[in-house]
């Protein structure tokens, strides 16, 4: 049994049903939500469309599963939007100097660097995650804003796109990039010491802290790699569109990784979730997006019913904590 789980209750209990449903609502739901598209919408069940809404998931998705590990550590990033957007910027504005693969790496450095600095802004100066990650956005935004003085940039140089639109057995690099971010991370969430020691620190940090487990290093590392993802995400596609303006990024790829994660089942509150989840998450949200427009559905059912799931998921989190 994972141990993200909890073992059933014997009776019908509500505590009992709530864990149930919190637990494998996700699945059922993404079942559900397959079967009726397959059923109602042409076109739905091509490898053509499959590729597309993996494409429409997956940089947004880099973040998620950054970001899963944060609340498994009870932490919140609201600075992965803008790290996303000035990653684009610092690589745009270096790239005429430094050529591609430096001007990228450098961007997603920026990225891993903000990170540290909102992991030691949370741990050693004891700021809420919230606030410390909201102003630490304003900043970067900022940052962004004066570094482009309002204009947009642009990448001429052709190879510079190959991060972002180059294709490996058919399918694109940061698909790859993608995948691979989410078997690692489920590996080591599910198959090793630092995952249990995640688990620890964000389930009863008093208690991991008592049993020798670095819980500020574990909280630093994870605002680390949240900034390390949002970064990468946002190398990749500053290289697929070859152009940076300034922005928080927040309706592109903050609010959409937030949505995937706690869709999935990962709890706002700390100790329990898993990168499976929130892959599960990504698919319904972009499953229900995709399955609208070929439907042709009013787009703005869409923001409804994705906003009521968000809170019947959370209601769910809340609810089975109460009745344990």
């Amino acid at each position: 049994m994972s141990r993200t789980e909890t073992a059933p209750r014997p009776g019908l209990s509500v505590g009992g049903v709530v864990e149930v449903l919190r637990n494998y609502a996700i699945v059922v739901s993404f079942v559900v939500l397959l079967v009726i598209l397959s059923a109602t919408a042409d076109h739905f069940l091509t490898w053509i469309n499959f590729l597309n809404t993996l494409e429409s998931g997956s940089i947004y998705g880099i973040v998620a599963i950054a970001f899963t590990i944060l609340l498994i550590v009870a932490e919140f990033d609201l600075c992965s939007g803008a790290i996303y957007v000035l990653t684009g910027i610092v690589a745009a504005k270096l790239q005429p100097e430094l050529g591609n693969a430096p001007a990228l790496a450098l961007g997603v450095v920026a990225g891993l660097l903000i990170g540290i600095f909102n992991g030691l802004a949370v741990t050693y100066l004891r700021v809420n995650s919230f606030i410390a990650t909201l102003a630490s956005s304003l900043m970067v935004v900022g940052l962004g804003t004066e570094i482009t003085n309002g204009f947009q940039l642009y990448i001429a140089e052709p190879s510079f796109g190959v991060l972002g639109n180059g294709k490996f057995l058919g399918i694109d690099y940061f698909i790859w990039i993608f995948v691979a971010f989410a078997l690692i991370c489920g590996f080591i969430l599910s198959r090793t010491k630092l995952g249990r020691w995640l688990f620890a620190a964000g389930g009863n940090p008093e208690a991991a802290r008592l049993s020798g487990i670095n819980v500020r290093a574990l909280r630093i590392g994870a605002f680390a790699f949240s900034g390390f993802a949002a970064g990468v995400a946002g190398a990749v596609l500053i290289s697929r569109t070859g152009t940076a303006i300034a922005g928080d990024g927040l309706a592109d790829v903050l609010f959409p990784a937030i949505a995937a994660v706690v869709v999935g089942g990962t709890s706002i509150q700390g100790g329990r979730g898993a990168i499976w989840r929130t892959v599960l998450g990504i698919f319904f949200l972009e499953f229900i997006r995709n399955g609208f427009n070929l439907l042709e559905v009013n787009p703005y059912y869409q923001a409804i019913i994705q906003g009521a799931i968000i809170l019947t998921a959370v209601a769910a989190d809340a609810l089975s904590r109460r009745s344990t």
